[in-house]
Order: C-alpha cells, then structure tokens, then sequence
C-alpha cells in the first residue's frame, strides 16, 4: 500500500509523462517510453548542481496573455519574469490550498530556479550528460551511440530542479499545468 509521499510522486510522474505526450514529435510513442523518458529527466534535474551565472532580470508583465511565466534568452544572459503571471500563480494556490507545497514568494523563486537549470542545460558536457541519462539513440555503430534530443525533456529537469532548489512539495508543473487550465477557462468567460 502505498502513502501520500508515494501518491505526489506518481502524481508528478504522471503530469510529467502527460507534458511529454503532448509534445510534437512524441504522438506515437508508447507509455513505458514516455514514462523512462520522463523519470530519467526528473531525475536528472532534481540531482543538477549549476554554476551561479550572471544573468539580468527583467520584470514584466503579458506573460498571462503569451502563457509565460518566466523565459531565458541566452543573448544577453536575460531572465525575463512575468509579474502578471507569478501573481496569478500566487492566487491559484491560495485558491486550491497548495501553500503548503508553495510557500509564499516560491513561485517567484522557482521561475529563477527554473530558468536557471535552463542556461545550465545549455552547456554542451551538461547536455552531453542529459542525452546519456536519457538514452534516446539516434544512431549506434558497433559500440558507440549518439544520442538525441528529447523534446520536452529539457522542461522536465527544469522543474524537477526548480522543486529540489527551493524545497517545494510538488513539481511546479503540476502549478503550470493548473495556470494553463485556468487561464484558458477565464478567456473563455
């Protein structure tokens, strides 16, 4: 039998493996892939330790209307965070009863975080490594491989890296998954 903690963790896998379903060119995967691909990448994430990297932030707001809450933009080192955005985040969890998964001001330091393990993931040995633990090849001749990219996979070590960083209870996905929700139910009002 399983209890809560196990209940989240599958919960979160499960919105993992929902976000990689969803991504173009992953139509016709099957589910034991998706599910390897997705914990793979969680995995990763929650264990990256990136280099502090001097970026500008850049406080906004139209991140509600483009569905953003933060974005990094390598050239200049940017992070740009959605104000409108982070304080409707803040609302959406008053108003499900998630403050204790996101402490007050989390949000905001998980869109950092997040961002964060982005530019990290940008590294070519850090990249390297991510393909490897992912083990998608691409092309094997003999003993050698190349590994591919994982579309989606990147946003997946983002957040589970941004949960371990700021020690949230939930992977802000599930966050994520919630805005996008809400945000498309108020346009449509």
């Amino acid at each position: 039998m399983s209890g809560p903690e196990e209940d989240v963790a599958e919960e979160d896998v499960e919105l993992a493996v929902r976000l990689l379903a969803g991504t173009p060119t992953h139509e016709g995967r099957d589910d034991v892939t998706l599910r390897q691909w997705a914990l793979a990448a969680t995995e990763f994430g929650g264990r990256m330790t990136p280099q502090p990297v001097p970026v500008r932030i850049e406080e906004r707001d139209g991140g509600l209307a483009a569905g953003l809450l933060a974005r990094y933009r390598s050239r200049p080192a940017t992070v740009e965070l959605y104000v409108d955005t982070i304080d409707r985040a803040e609302r959406l969890i008053e108003e499900r009863g998630w403050r204790h998964w996101f402490p007050h001001g989390s949000v905001r330091a998980a869109a950092l975080a997040h961002e964060q393990a982005h530019a990290w993931l940008q590294h070519a040995p850090v990249r390297a490594e991510f393909k490897r633990a992912l083990g998608h090849t691409a092309l094997r001749v003999g003993r050698r491989r190349l590994y591919a990219h994982v579309a989606g996979a990147d946003e997946l070590a983002a957040h589970a890296y941004a949960r371990a960083a700021c020690g949230l209870g939930r992977n802000p996905l599930l966050l994520t998954e919630a805005l996008a929700a809400t945000a498309s139910c108020e346009s449509e009002n």
